[in-house]
């Protein structure tokens, strides 16, 4: 089991019994994943619908030889890499707006981590009503002016990361340095939440 010697017992015990909820395997999921199975949680729901393919290795934490792998699958085994005994419930469906609310049910933080807008805007109303606080991104593509990627608190229960304008484009390709940024800071922010540390 992973244990990380740097939390003490209360904050540990925090970790280990939340349940988070993530939105989407790709860039920013599997990475959020990766880092929150380091800082202690054990416990996720997590849906994507999507094969790896090799364009995602540039940016996501799988490998050359899971191309064609189901995302939930090959993720998992990933994870578990990490931490044998991770509690996984990853589910190979699209989210909607109906089963949104019932596939995160019991979570005590969900992240977004769509690359289209019309899903971050879908997953954000659907859990809009359920008090869960959600961590979402928006502006991460391309490259340098890192500094421009933070946290900003946009209501009651909602975080956006990034910097609000470099959407995914021909001109501004998703690559691992900002993506990679911006997922720890949402793996960041959940952590933070958890702990009573975030604004």
């Amino acid at each position: 089991m992973n244990v990380n010697p740097y939390l003490n017992d209360a904050q540990r015990a925090v970790l280990e019994r939340a349940k988070i909820g993530v939105a989407g395997l790709g860039g920013l999921g599997s990475n959020v994943l990766a880092h929150l199975v380091r800082a202690g949680i054990r416990l996720f729901v997590a849906a994507d619908f999507d094969v790896v393919s090799a364009s995602n290795l540039n940016r996501q934490f799988f490998f050359a030889d899971q191309v064609g792998q189901k995302k939930t699958g090959a993720l998992a085994e990933n994870l578990r890499r990490i931490d044998p005994e991770l509690e996984l419930d990853f589910r190979d469906l699209r989210l909607t707006g109906e089963n949104t609310p019932e596939v995160f049910a019991g979570c005590d933080v969900v992240v977004e981590a769509f690359d289209k807008a019309d899903a971050k805007t879908m997953l954000i109303g659907a859990l809009a009503d359920s008090g869960i606080p959600v961590v979402a991104a928006s502006g991460l593509a391309g490259f340098g002016k890192s500094n421009d990627i933070r946290v900003r608190k946009a209501g009651k229960n909602l975080y956006l990361v990034g910097d609000l304008v470099s959407g995914i484009s021909a001109e501004l390709a998703p690559a691992s340095p900002r993506v990679g940024i911006a997922a720890a800071m949402e793996a960041n922010t959940v952590v933070a939440i958890l702990l009573g540390l975030e604004i």
